[in-house]
C-alpha cells in the first residue's frame, strides 16, 4: 500500500511504503513529538527522513535532525501524555478461515495496549474537590445556587473532555467508572 501527499508548495511526489505489519502508534507535533512503531531501525529512519521532509515542505517548519532521536523502548510501560502504554506486547490470537472451511489458521499476535489510568485521573478530580478518593461525587456549598441541569452539564462536558482524549485507548470502559 503506498500513501502519496501532494502539497501546493511541493512540486514532486512523496511516497511512503506502509509494511503490512507496520504500526504507528504517537506523532505530536507542538512540544515533542513521538512515532512509536514495530519496525528496524532502518525503517524508522526511513520514516524519520519522509516526516521531517513531510513537514518542511509542506508546512515551511525546518527541523534539528540531530535534535530527532531514534531510540528503543525498555521493556516496562511507558506514560506517555496520559496514557500507559504496556510495552510487554499482550499476546491476541487472529483466527483466519479460507476455503469455506476447509481449513482454519490461528495466528499469534502481540498486541501494543494503551491503558487509560483511571487512578491518577480519579485522583486528580478528587484534589480538585469534584469527587472522593474512590470517585464518588462531593456536595460544594458553591453549587447550592446552580440548578441540577448547570451541575449535570459541566460535569457532562468534564466527562467528554476526558472520554475524548482517551478515546483512543484499548481499556476504554475504565472511564465509566469516573460517570459515577
Amino acid at each position: 500500500c503506498f500513501v502519496k501527499v501532494f502539497a501546493k508548495d511541493f512540486k514532486a511526489n512523496l511516497c511512503l511504503l506502509k509494511d503490512a505489519d507496520l504500526s504507528m502508534h504517537y506523532f505530536r507535533y507542538r512540544g515533542k513529538s513521538i512515532l512509536a512503531s514495530k519496525g528496524t531501525l532502518l525503517l524508522m529512519s526511513k520514516w524519520n527522513y519522509y516526516f521531517v521532509n513531510f513537514w518542511q515542505c509542506s508546512f515551511c517548519l525546518w527541523f534539528h535532525t540531530e535534535r530527532i532521536y531514534i531510540s528503543q523502548l525498555s521493556s516496562h510501560s511507558l506514560d506517555f501524555m496520559g496514557y500507559l502504554s504496556s510495552i510487554p506486547l499482550t499476546p491476541s490470537t487472529v483466527r483466519s478461515q479460507m476455503l469455506e472451511n476447509s481449513f482454519l489458521i490461528n495466528n499469534a499476535i502481540k498486541k501494543f495496549d494503551t491503558i487509560v489510568p483511571i487512578i491518577p485521573i480519579i485522583g486528580s478530580l478528587a484534589k480538585a474537590k469534584f469527587c472522593n478518593v474512590l470517585g464518588n461525587p462531593i456536595s460544594k456549598p458553591v453549587w447550592a445556587d446552580l440548578s441540577d441541569s448547570d451541575i449535570i452539564e459541566r460535569f457532562g462536558r468534564i466527562y467528554r473532555n476526558f472520554f475524548h482524549y482517551y478515546s483512543g485507548s484499548s481499556k476504554k470502559r475504565s472511564l465509566y467508572r469516573i460517570k459515577y
